[in-house]
């Protein structure tokens, strides 16, 4: 069984046991997370949503909160003498998905 959840604005397809990473959520380590934004549940048995499935949850226990590596922002505009040179790093949150109920 699979469902797709809503977080952070972003869509992930998620199974139980499944490690994800999404945008942080700002939950200490070892608590669980619900997600009622469910807006697909596939199987045996598929129930899409309408915007979403009604009573369906994805429970999840955060492993830990990082940051990704860094990257490199770098703007130039030719022949104009502009550089500018800035880094970033996303910060996350690495969730373990324990159980969908649909």
């Amino acid at each position: 069984m699979y469902a797709i959840i809503e977080t952070g604005g972003k869509q992930i397809k998620v199974e139980a046991g499944q490690e994800i990473y999404v945008e942080k959520l700002g939950v200490e380590a070892d608590e669980v997370v619900t997600f009622d934004k469910v807006l697909f549940v596939g199987g045996e048995t598929v129930k899409v949503g309408a915007p979403t499935v009604e009573g369906a949850t994805v429970t999840a226990k955060v492993v830990k909160e990082g940051r990704a590596k860094k990257i490199t922002v770098f703007k130039l505009k030719a022949k104009k003498n502009y550089r500018r040179k800035q880094g970033h790093r996303q910060p996350y949150t690495k969730l373990v998905v324990e159980a969908i109920n649909a």
